[in-house]
């Protein structure tokens, strides 16, 4: 009876034992539910209240004394005793937030902000104060927040891939310093992250006002933007330089250039065309200057008279491109400059135009051995354009009448002079960012440069035909978006102007 009693017992406080474990388990789950609830309501939009986020560029001496709601990152944080120092970043613009214990926050508020992981987004509702010394390490120097209130919107893991105070710091101080730089791989290998630098942030903001104004000039100037297909029949530039796809039950190939489609628009009497669009090169080259997929900014126009009136077109746009970058993007480029010091970019008005053989006689002056109809290698190139420099003062010209040898297919020979061209390039501090020529408009002498050029005309029919029916003379060039940033900023690698890089090594991110 006894042990039957004591059974009982056992087995009754087992159960209790058992249904308080559950009733924990069950808060627990509970808590976990309240707490991903929570978290939800953050990610989806539950309210919409009556605020307005100021920009933090737009923060300024004229605000002192405002109450202001702002939305950034968390650049940095330091805590100090009863008060912990933000600096709040919003792109290129920082400002530096204070947060410490008195009427409007509290012990336990100061302690939440300085645990804060770096690169989070947070709100805050702050007042701005202005400083009585300025603040160096910030965009927004004469003023600081004083900040009331402060909420999390989405929390950063607490390691980050790479600091970004390392990715903007210049090679040559953390060296000397013994401070650490992020070499180039492990930017693009975390490139969402290095695209949150201040650099990066000036530059591709540079980069989408080198492309609104080509639009802006061209279209006052009577061009239509066009869009071209990129996978096409033919190589476009002739060679081996061309990625082959699958296409169903044959193959295809990407695009080198929008070149057949920009002709075969100028005779279908559109006049003036200009198309902004990726172009493929499968070119194995693991260089400074040479990417595999890069955007190109192509111009296509009719003349009347001379293709110096495309040539004048072109730099002309140029030369607008140059003004609207110097006049509108300063911050940008004095951001870039404080990672990259370079020199102001030089330009003449009207640009500088050179023939070929002038270029080649001021490389012998320099002791360089070339033939008249070589091509231009890369040093060459180089050399060229700080002998230039020297005697013109630009970084920017035109090498006009190239040897004929050098050039694709479609390009019109010099009525003059059998071994040379109707074809310029243009060169930006050395290096080339276009490559143009008038076209071949009269479909019997193109079919015979085709044939020399060794393509296959059955491929390349229906654009040998679009010159059957009249087309007018014509011309145009092609430039590489991310050079002429490269360049333009004085940067060392095209790597550092191309948004995700393609090149032989590199298909990620």
């Amino acid at each position: 009876m006894l042990c039957v009693s004591s059974c009982f017992r056992a087995t009754e406080e087992e159960q209790q034992a058992q249904s308080k474990k559950a009733l924990k388990k069950q808060q627990k789950e509970a808590e976990k539910a309240a707490k991903k609830a929570e978290k939800q309501a953050k990610l989806v939009s539950v309210s919409f209240p009556d605020r307005e986020l100021v920009r933090v560029q737009d923060l300024t001496p004229e605000k002192a004394d405002q109450l202001i709601w702002l939305r950034a990152r968390v650049h940095t944080s330091r805590a100090k005793g009863k008060q912990c120092f933000l600096v709040l970043r919003q792109q290129q613009f920082n400002v530096q937030a204070l947060v410490a214990v008195g009427d409007r926050a509290s012990k336990q508020m100061v302690k939440f902000a300085a645990n804060i992981t770096k690169e989070s987004i947070i709100d805050v509702e702050a007042s701005v104060r202005k400083v009585e010394q300025k603040i160096e390490s910030c965009s927004q120097q004469d003023v600081e927040l004083h900040v009331e209130r402060i909420f999390v919107i989405s929390q950063a893991e607490p390691r980050l891939p790479l600091q970004l105070e390392d990715a903007v710091r210049p090679d040559g101080e953390g060296e000397e310093e013994g401070r650490a730089t992020v070499n180039q791989d492990t930017k693009l290998d975390n490139r969402v992250i290095d695209l949150r630098t201040t650099t990066s942030q000036a530059i591709f903001r540079l980069q989408s006002g080198v492309c609104q104004l080509f639009r802006d000039t061209l279209t006052q100037k009577g061009f239509v933007e066009i869009q071209t297909p990129k996978i096409i029949s033919a190589a476009s530039e002739g060679g081996a330089n061309v990625f082959t796809v699958s296409y169903f039950k044959t193959s295809a190939y990407l695009a080198q250039s929008p070149q057949l489609y920009k002709q075969m628009c100028i005779c279908a009497d559109f006049d003036k065309v200009f198309c902004v669009g990726p172009v493929f090169r499968a070119e194995d080259s693991n260089t400074h200057r040479h990417l595999t997929e890069f955007v190109g900014l192509d111009i296509e126009m009719a003349f009347n008279y001379h293709y110096h009136e495309v040539i004048d077109s072109i730099t002309d746009t140029m030369v607008q491109i140059f003004k609207g970058l110097r006049d509108n993007f300063q911050t940008e480029i004095q951001t870039v400059n404080k990672q990259f010091p370079s020199e102001p970019f030089k330009f003449l008005e009207p640009t500088l135009r050179l023939e070929y053989t002038e270029g080649v006689a001021m490389l012998r002056e320099a002791g360089v051995e070339m033939g008249d109809e070589d091509d231009l290698s890369t040093p060459n190139e180089k050399l060229l354009g700080r002998l230039v420099k020297e005697k013109y003062d630009t970084d920017f010209y035109v090498l006009d009448k190239y040897p004929l040898a050098v050039r694709p297919f479609y390009t019109m020979p010099d009525p003059n002079n059998a071994k040379y061209s109707n074809s310029y390039d243009m060169f930006m501090r050395g290096e080339e960012i276009l490559s143009g020529a008038q076209r071949i408009h009269d479909a019997q002498l193109l079919t015979e440069r085709a044939t020399h050029h060794q393509i296959d005309l059955e491929k390349i029919k229906s654009y040998i035909d679009s010159f059957r029916f009249g087309a007018p003379p014509h011309g145009g060039g092609g430039i590489g978006l991310e050079r002429v940033c490269m360049l333009y900023l004085g940067l060392h690698n095209v790597r550092q102007t191309s948004m995700f890089p393609r090149d032989p090594k590199r298909l990620t991110p």
